[in-house]
């Protein structure tokens, strides 16, 4: 057969088969035998007279991975389902397989904004009351609020009569008191950073204060009550940062989606607020453990940033971690110290039955049709019953209590396995043969889910690169929001890969890192992957497992296999109040240049988060030696005020600083 004809019938063939697979979803079924035999007679020409056969992709591992056609049915159970024995959904209107795509209702656009009230008499866009918890909100940016069905109360702030107020809505990117956020794409040709900022809609898993403590300083504190039902729960603010690799596919659907599936995941758990007084799980936690429970009542704002205990210089000067400097004057790359210890993980109400059938039909959909690291993988934070015991772990048959940690674990892993699966089952650009073939049914890894949104995950053609994923979830007991000097909050991190977060404490100024990076060199991640891949050393002295820099990740579909996965490591912080003076969020475009302390110390020298990460940004991009692409997120707590104070302030990277930027301008400075 003349070779010119093979790719005319190749497209012929992907839309007769294309069109069958339509009229069946609309449940008009076809016969397909004539067209079966059809391809098996067209098949015989190509691969007749010693032709070579079709290629299949080889994952790393030991083996290349097919998936048998009965295999590509597997789903998560979706709300309103039942996992049955045989692995198949049984939906509870008695149907079988998975939710039709068509019908499921779209998903809401993101809450890129926050809710709250402005006094109405105020004819200044930027209020210059400095107490209370509404300090330099811009009213230029904000606009009317009117609540829809289900959405969160907005509370009335004491002492301030109701007619005296607006409820409104502030874009968090216009609150450049309270946020900032910058970015620049460096010396690259495209910039696949991403970043987001908002409210999400999900139950408050901050500690619940005692109720009559708190009502009884209420006037004094500038604090309204505590929410009695997940209804009236203070809002739940979400950062996140993303840096894509091999294309910014990944990291635009984790902007995107990634905040649906969390609140998809804790909707599916029927998870249930930890500020309803029916919460008896977090009530015995914190009984059982008196150290952990918050302290009672609040603090005004005056009084709480006066009562800061401030370190002088030479009690931190021997803890900063600065980087080395050699002889001739350069300074050496960063080492970033080992993560702040997180609180253990705290129960919550939860249906714990239904998280185990979503959980397990989740671990199943991975050991199918993934396989190789995913076969035993298993999530400490998940409430599956343990079915072996060791050492230290003795068997339990009775389920794990459901957490926000598990919640979070889930939301990471289901919207990692629905990516791939959607790149699994578009054409390849790389091969010319399986770009040919209408589905790559030797490689499909599964169907996926439609993400939250209702769009389409990804572009038309296979993308085989990934993204990194660092986020920040915050919840108040109180309607004060986090900003306020004498509210506490619980901050909630879950990281993938190798962006980075940290916090400034008040009372020392020290950077504290919330992170640790997921490379091959990584003693940690060295033990999980021992059993699936060797790293390997590249030419600049980097360890990478299968080409990859960083051993977690979200996408690299074809790295799964060997344990590149996107299970999250989670910290859970207890904020204090006045104790930490902001949060930084960045991609290693920042962190791989700058160490954490000067990241903090350029922070402190800005009048806002605004100008803090523009701040940041400007000076990585300015000094770094390989211009990747930067991205600053600043996050304003309640000791911000006094985030100059502690220790020694701005200076004690003021001389590293110095260094670099002459370095920068040092013409010498390539040939080193």
């Amino acid at each position: 057969m003349p070779p010119l004809r093979r790719r005319p019938l190749g497209r012929a063939l992907k839309k007769t088969l294309a069109d069958d697979s339509l009229s069946k979803r609309a449940g008009n079924p076809q016969p397909t035998t004539l067209l079966d035999a059809l391809m098996g007679y067209v098949a015989t020409f190509f691969h007749a007279h010693g032709q070579p056969q079709m290629r299949r992709h080889a994952l790393p591992g030991p083996r290349t991975l097919r998936i048998a056609p009965s295999r590509c049915q597997l789903h998560t159970s979706p709300r309103g389902a039942t996992l049955l024995s045989t692995g198949v959904l049984k939906l509870h209107d008695g149907s079988r397989g998975p939710p039709s795509l068509n019908n499921r209702p779209p998903g809401r656009n993101f809450h890129n904004y926050f809710v709250t009230h402005l006094p109405s008499s105020s004819l200044h866009p930027d209020s210059r009351m400095s107490a209370g918890p509404h300090h330099k909100l811009p009213r230029s940016a904000s606009t009317p609020h009117t609540p829809g069905p289900g959405s969160v109360p907005a509370v009335v702030p004491p002492n301030i009569p109701s007619r005296d107020l607006t409820v409104v809505r502030i874009p968090l990117r216009s609150a450049k008191h309270h946020y900032g956020v910058a970015n620049s794409r460096g010396q690259r040709v495209y910039n696949e950073d991403t970043n987001q900022a908002g409210t999400i809609d999900m139950p408050a898993f901050a500690k619940r204060a005692p109720i009559s403590l708190v009502r009884s300083q209420m006037k004094s504190a500038g604090e309204g009550t505590s929410a009695d039902s997940a209804l009236g729960d203070p809002q739940v603010f979400y950062f996140a940062v993303f840096d894509g690799h091999g294309g910014n596919e990944c990291s635009d659907f984790l902007r995107d989606e990634l905040h649906g599936y969390i609140e998809d995941a804790a909707q599916q758990f029927r998870l249930k607020s930890s500020l309803a007084k029916a919460n008896q799980a977090m009530d015995q936690f914190l009984a059982d453990k008196p150290g952990l429970a918050p302290a009672a009542g609040v603090r005004p704002a005056d009084r709480a940033l006066e009562q800061v205990e401030l370190k002088g210089p030479e009690e931190v000067k021997d803890k900063l971690h600065l980087p080395k400097v050699t002889e001739d004057g350069h300074v050496e790359p960063p080492e970033h110290p080992p993560p702040l210890e997180g609180n253990d993980p705290v129960p919550m109400k939860a249906d714990t039955s239904r998280a185990v059938q979503l959980e397990t039909s989740l671990l199943q959909e991975y050991k199918n049709t993934v396989g190789g690291y995913f076969r035993r993988f298993s999530s400490p934070y998940f409430s599956l019953p343990s079915t072996y015991s060791t050492h230290d772990t003795p068997k339990d048959p009775s389920p794990k209590p459901v957490t926000i940690e598990g919640v979070l674990t889930y939301a990471f892993l289901r919207a990692d396995l629905d990516f791939i699966t959607a790149q699994a089952r578009k054409p390849d650009p790389d091969d010319p043969y399986v770009s040919e073939t209408p589905l790559n049914n030797d490689e499909v890894l599964g169907h996926p889910h439609l993400p939250p949104s209702g769009h389409g995950i990804g572009g038309p053609v296979r993308f085989k690169g990934g993204s990194t994923a660092s986020i920040a979830l915050i919840s108040t007991p109180t309607p004060a929001p986090f900003w306020h000097p004498a509210a506490r909050s619980t901050l909630m991190i879950a990281h993938v890969g190798d962006t980075r977060i940290l916090l400034c404490e008040t009372a020392t100024g020290l950077s504290l890192p919330l992170t640790n990076d997921h490379h091959p060199s990584s003693p940690t991640e060295s033990r999980r992957l021992r059993r699936f891949a060797e790293s390997i050393t590249d030419s600049f002295g980097e360890e990478r497992i299968s080409g990859l820099a960083n051993s977690r990740a979200f996408g690299d579909m074809q790295s799964k296999r060997v344990g590149v996965s996107a299970e999250p490591d989670i910290t859970r912080i207890e904020l204090g109040p006045a104790e930490y003076s902001f949060i930084v969020l960045m991609s290693d475009g920042v962190s791989a240049t700058l160490s954490d302390q000067e990241i903090v110390d350029v922070v402190k020298e800005a009048r806002t988060p605004e100008e803090g990460a523009s701040n940041v940004v400007e000076y990585a991009t300015e000094v770094s030696s390989n211009g990747d692409n930067a991205t600053c997120l600043v996050v304003r707590l309640g000791g911000w005020e006094r985030r100059s104070e502690g220790g020694l302030g701005s200076l004690g990277t003021k001389e590293i600083r110095d260094i670099r930027r002459a370095e920068a301008l040092d013409p010498r400075r390539g040939r080193r």
